[in-house]
């Protein structure tokens, strides 16, 4: 039953509030964070995100979702996109490679917040620095998907965000919106931290 949200489950719409809550939180004293600190961050989640791009693409071929893979990758971009249902294959994913997805998913975030651990002492450049990578990772994947496999066709195609604790589904766009609400927030509450 659809109650007319974005996202399912419906408390998935509530991570566009994330953003602001943190803009809210930080606008007084702002977050310490030096550029260094913000370009290498972003350089591991791009980096990151182009691996989980590859590691998506890979399980596509390996359950038999991604047409034309050995070919060439223009093949598969020729091939793949208009074929692709994320949504649908979710569903025709081995329950094996379901639960090393769920596993690998678990290990992102991980991943994520021990860069955010070790970038910072303080709380708030922790979190902003959660939020910086999460945003940049999650920008890079959809974007190395649509170059090497052409997918999303659109910005309305539906997605599966993550498996835990259950599915979440919306189009492409509404995670895409809520990275670039995080990264602006990260960027507009960013100060110099204090000389030591």
């Amino acid at each position: 039953m659809s109650i007319g949200l974005v996202a399912q489950p419906w408390w998935v719409n509530l991570l566009v509030l994330v953003p602001p809550l943190a803009w809210l939180s930080w606008r007084r004293s702002g977050v310490p964070l030096t550029t260094p600190q913000l370009f290498i961050s972003g350089l591991f989640a791009a980096a990151f995100g182009f691996l989980e791009a590859v590691v998506v693409v890979y399980l596509r071929a390996a359950v038999g979702l991604l047409p034309g893979y050995q070919g060439t990758l223009s093949d598969v971009i020729r091939m793949s996109g208009e074929s692709y249902v994320q949504t649908q294959a979710i569903n025709q994913f081995p329950k094996s490679l379901l639960t090393l997805e769920v596993l690998r998913e678990a290990a992102t975030i991980l991943m994520l917040l021990s860069v955010a651990l070790l970038t910072s002492a303080n709380s708030r450049a922790r979190t902003a620095v959660f939020l910086w990578t999460f945003a940049i990772w999650d920008i890079v994947y959809y974007a190395a998907l649509w170059a090497t496999v052409r997918w999303p066709l659109s910005l309305k195609d539906p997605d599966v965000l993550f498996l835990i604790p259950a599915p979440w589904l919306s189009p492409v766009w509404f995670p895409l919106l809520v990275s670039v609400l995080a990264l602006a927030t990260v960027l507009v509450s960013r100060v110099s931290p204090p000389k030591s």
